[in-house]
């Protein structure tokens, strides 16, 4: 399904860090740039999307603003997702 040339089912099978990890590839920032956008140290930040451990609500929002997702589409794979340069 699309929306605006969204694809809505692109990551629905995916973890919330594969999201994250999906995400941060888009906007191409490595994960030290990541970490520094949203106030955390690398290795949290690589928990996270190696799915050892999960970002708290407030963190889940800064994570989907630095990455220019909705908190929608981080959580669950459905809604305004990464937008790749073509």
């Amino acid at each position: 399904m699309y929306i605006d040339g969204t694809d809505l089912n692109l990551a629905t099978g995916d973890t919330l860090g594969g999201r994250i990890s999906l995400a941060r590839d888009a906007c191409d920032v490595s994960v030290d740039d990541a970490a520094d956008m949203t106030g955390v140290e690398r290795d949290v930040w690589q928990s996270w999307e190696n799915d050892r451990d999960a970002p708290i609500a407030t963190d889940l929002e800064i994570v989907a603003r630095s990455l220019q997702v909705s908190l929608a589409w981080l959580i669950t794979g459905r809604g305004v997702g990464p937008k790749w340069d073509n």
